[in-house]
This record gives C-alpha cells, sequence and structure tokens, in this order.
C-alpha cells in the first residue's frame, strides 16, 4: 500500500502524496477529519481511488507509531 504514496521535493515541498497526483496525505486526513466520506472524496476527485485513501491513513498510523510525545511543564 506504501507504493501509493510518495515524496517529490518538486511537490508540495516534498510532503507524501499520492503518487501521481499533488494531493497531500495531510489534505486526504484533513477531509476525513472534517467528516467527509470516502465515497465523497472519490466523486470529488475521480482519480482517487479508494486504496489510495485508504494508503494515506495507513501512512499516518504508521508515522503516528514513531512520533515522541514530550511533555513540557504543566
Amino acid at each position: 500500500m506504501q507504493s501509493r504514496i510518495i515524496f517529490d521535493s518538486k511537490i508540495l515541498s516534498g510532503k507524501p502524496i499520492i503518487k501521481g497526483t499533488r494531493i497531500s496525505v495531510e489534505f486526504i486526513l484533513e477531509l476525513l477529519a472534517s467528516g467527509t466520506e470516502m465515497g465523497d472524496i472519490l466523486v470529488e476527485y475521480p482519480h482517487l481511488k479508494r486504496e489510495d485513501v485508504l494508503a494515506a491513513v495507513d501512512y499516518a498510523a504508521k508515522a503516528m507509531k514513531h512520533e515522541e510525545l514530550i511533555v513540557v511543564g504543566k
């Protein structure tokens, strides 16, 4: 699934994007977080496939596994 997510320094400053598009993982997550359903995303962006949206979510989940939480003073 991760072969659908690429990095290209010439597109969106190297943010992770859906291969063959200028659509970032971040944008897909923002759409989903705002309540947009996958079916609506696929209608609005017909060049995307279900697997692209799932790959974006999978990428984000894996990235979160490697994130370190640092608590600074309370």
